[in-house]
């Protein structure tokens, strides 16, 4: 069975926002991390928060966080609501079948059966599970450096200049706290 490239991007992304729950992470960070199109991941963030599996927060302090725990994400729940009514193959597509056999074919049934199963061992997985302990996954999916000060010539961290304004930082918790809620 194969993954549609949509899933294959729900996947990146919700495993990069379980391992950096402690704040919002993102578009572009996702992007450079898991070496996904901007645009294409635009699309899954849409789809991933119309199913309330990622909450969005827009404007210059924006970004995306997971909306349900970690443990409490199935992950054949989230192939199922991604992947859709894809058919498995030609025969189970009602509009575009043009498959003569389709009524007397054995291997339909075989199909359907392979799909449950693979559907029902996904059941057992949660996003925690994937990323859990994981420190190899946990390793590559580090957030993409940014020095805004070395940018725009000023003194970054450990060279004289301020690392963040406290007063910022704690407002950005707050409302990734707010958020969150």
């Amino acid at each position: 069975m194969r993954i549609t490239k949509r899933t294959n991007i729900a996947m990146r992304l919700l495993m990069y926002c379980a391992a950096h729950r402690d704040r919002l992470v993102t578009k572009s960070e996702v992007a450079a991390a898991c070496n996904i199109s901007e645009n294409h991941l635009a699309h899954v963030i849409n789809q991933l928060a119309q199913l309330d599996i990622l909450h969005t927060m827009r404007g210059r302090k924006g970004g995306l966080a997971l909306a349900v725990a970690p443990e409490d994400l199935r992950i054949g729940e989230v192939f199922r609501q991604i992947e859709g009514d894809l058919p498995i193959a030609e025969c189970f597509a009602d509009a575009d079948n043009s498959c003569p056999l389709t009524r007397a074919c054995r291997l339909r049934i075989a199909l359907q059966k392979a799909a449950e199963v693979f559907y029902a061992s996904l059941d057992e997985i949660t996003l925690d599970t994937l990323v859990c302990g994981n420190t190899e996954l946990l390793r590559l999916l580090q957030p993409v450096p940014c020095d805004r000060n070395a940018t725009r010539g000023r003194a970054g961290p450990g060279q004289g200049g301020p690392t963040e304004d406290p007063m910022q930082s704690k407002a950005r918790r707050e409302s990734l706290q707010e958020f969150r809620l």
